[in-house]
């Protein structure tokens, strides 16, 4: 309930065979490994919540807090009854900047690995360097997570993903941001061993 379908689709099955088969569990499911959802409050909570950290690291939370609550109403039942046209006249403005601003604040992500005991990894990253620079894919990488890039001069250990798709480290990351963000605005990055087949 608290990743995005997409993220485990690829962290977990990616070289799989669609349609991706889901087992719902409505009774007997197991708590040792997944949370408990009590209502649907819960999950609008849980929403909106990264919704509001997104913004704070991309606009310091003026653009959320600027909105009324029928606005994160809105937002909310855009997304849960499948009407992009109602969601994206929320979201909309919090996928904006500044022209005089190259990009936002911070970029809003996750890189999860599935080699990995931690959740995920998180750190402030700014989309463009000090020197004007728009900053890449490669660039987060190299410097959250080196692992995940390939030395120069060796073999390919690992593939990047976002949203089932592999993009090129030269992407830069303001872009990504912008376009391959999720519906909770965050950029889920997901890091998985290179298949063999």
């Amino acid at each position: 309930m608290h990743y995005p379908i997409g993220l485990l689709f690829d962290l977990l099955a990616s070289s799989s065979a669609l349609p991706w088969n889901i087992t719902v569990h409505f009774k007997s499911f197991p708590e040792k490994d997944l949370l408990h959802c009590p209502s649907k409050d819960v999950i609008e909570a849980h929403f909106m919540s990264c919704v509001k950290e997104a913004d704070a690291l991309k606009h310091k939370s003026q653009v959320i807090n600027e909105m009324q609550k029928k606005d994160h109403k809105q937002l909310w039942m855009g997304l849960q009854n499948d009407r992009f046209d109602q969601f994206w006249a929320i979201n909309r403005k919090l996928m904006e900047y500044p022209a005089e601003e190259n990009g936002f604040r911070y970029i809003p992500f996750r890189i999860y690995q599935t080699t990995t005991e931690r959740p995920f990894i998180q750190k402030l990253f700014r989309p463009v360097a000090t020197d004007g620079q728009l900053h890449t894919l490669g660039d987060l990488l190299k410097e959250v997570c080196p692992s995940a890039v390939a030395p120069e001069d060796g073999g390919k250990k690992n593939q990047v993903m976002i949203h089932g798709i592999e993009p090129m480290l030269e992407t830069p990351l303001q872009w990504l941001s912008e376009h391959l963000s999720y519906p909770d605005n965050f950029l889920h990055i997901s890091i998985i061993p290179q298949p063999t087949d």
